[in-house]
């Protein structure tokens, strides 16, 4: 390797430390390139159907009182009023988020998104 090849180290001993990660260090795209490039990479599997739920919360009983129960009863779960619900795809955990009302219609808006370890 010639010397006008050769990348400098930082000298540590004497804190000339790098910089801590920056994510876009490496990047040879532009933003506008990267954006445009990512919808693209993910056009394949736009198309493909995912199951998404909203739990409100959850209750456990048993069979008979789970049979007791008629219009107008009250489940109670083990969620409070205003606390966050579980947003899973494909039975996955995802987000977080909060019951809107929209129109005449419940939907949910993610507040949080969570971020999975991959193992």
């Amino acid at each position: 390797m010639s010397e006008e090849n050769k990348l400098a180290l930082p000298d540590l001993e004497n804190g000339e430390a790098p910089p801590l990660a920056d994510p876009n260090a490496f990047a040879t795209r532009s933003d506008a390139e990267s954006a445009t490039r990512g919808a693209a990479d993910l056009e394949a599997v736009f198309d493909v159907p995912v199951k998404v739920s909203a739990v409100l919360g959850r209750a456990r009983m048993e069979v008979g009182e789970l049979l007791k129960l008629g219009p107008g009863a009250v489940l109670e779960h083990d969620r409070k009023v205003g606390e966050a619900i579980d947003i899973y795809v494909n039975d996955r955990l995802v987000a977080r988020g909060e019951v809107v009302l929209v129109e005449e219609k419940l939907g949910v808006t993610m507040t949080e998104i969570i971020k999975a370890e991959r193992n």
